[in-house]
């Protein structure tokens, strides 16, 4: 963990660093029928159940048999590597840098990274028992989460990823708990840096988007993706691009004005030193809820170069 406010946030989420995940599926479902919906126990099985299903349900031989599931998981990968293509990621200005996965959440994206440039990556995330997740899947390649059905109702889902990725690649791979609004890297280490749907997740974007310019090397890429899902309990609405002041000559268009904080001369608040070089504007991303709900999202895919 290396944040800021170490004091703060350990004292916030003492429950999710000093929790246990080896409990059978009976226990487990005694205990969120004990706490209820709204409960923390329930809200951190949520939070598991979409983004392990997002990033490794399509590894699962199980999601097959799944009559009345329509989106297919597995869409978090699919916008990495339209991302890495938007951006040219196999261009010598990447080098041998090492590779930066911002809001890496399970992981799966870090290891897609290190396996498609064979480059040292690191994925950051604040939420700690999403990590543990990761970290525990590159070590053992297994998968083990609970996916859930209707309600506060659960099914485990174990299942083996062994192959998938080589030892080498999983070597090249660590998780760290780091905050994104302020990275704990020296400026222009990074040959690539991606984020992607979690510019809408943190508690200042504009100084996000400036820390992962920061530690950017000269000629370095970034893959960008939101679908400005914005919510005052993540980010307060004054640091939201768009979303808000409807009055105003953008309306109030978050597409609009995060180009024009990319694009020199667009905006006083512009960013500079980096420019835009690739841009797909409704990519498809869902997030599964349960098996009769799933959210579905078109993300804005920003590719970015580093000027210098």
């Amino acid at each position: 963990m290396i944040v800021p406010r170490l004091r703060e946030l350990v004292a916030a989420w003492i429950d999710r660093i000093r929790a246990r995940h080896s409990f059978s599926e009976p226990i487990e479902s005694l205990l969120r029928d004990c706490c209820g919906p709204g409960s923390s126990f329930h809200d951190e099985h949520q939070r598991l159940s979409g983004s392990m299903w997002d990033h490794w349900g399509d590894c699962d031989p199980a999601e097959d048999q799944d009559g009345l599931l329509a989106p297919r998981p597995g869409a978090v990968v699919r916008l990495l590597h339209a991302g890495l293509t938007a951006a040219d990621a196999s261009s010598p200005a990447i080098g041998q840098r090492p590779i930066l996965d911002i809001g890496c959440a399970a992981g799966r994206t870090t290891l897609e990274l290190a396996a498609h440039l064979d480059r040292p990556t690191v994925g950051i995330d604040l939420d700690i028992s999403i990590l543990q997740h990761a970290r525990a899947i590159r070590d053992s390649e297994e998968v083990s989460y609970p996916r859930r059905r209707i309600g506060i109702v659960y099914d485990r889902r174990s299942f083996s990823v062994r192959g998938s990725y080589a030892a080498e690649t999983r070597g090249l791979v660590d998780y760290w708990c780091c905050d994104a609004t302020a990275l704990p890297f020296r400026e222009s280490v990074f040959g690539l840096a991606v984020s992607l749907n979690n510019l809408d997740c943190v508690a200042a974007p504009l100084t996000a988007l400036q820390e992962m310019i920061r530690t950017l090397a000269p000629a370095g890429k970034a893959v960008l993706a939101t679908p400005y899902d914005w919510s005052s309990t993540a980010t307060p609405v004054e640091g939201w691009i768009g979303g808000h002041s409807q009055r105003s000559e953008l309306r109030g268009a978050g597409d609009r004005l995060l180009r024009e904080l990319l694009q020199r001369g667009g905006h006083s608040s512009v960013l500079e030193g980096v420019r835009i070089i690739a841009e797909r504007p409704a990519i498809p991303w869902h997030v599964r809820l349960h098996e009769r709900s799933t959210v579905q999202y078109l993300c804005d895919l920003i590719a970015l170069e580093k000027i210098g």
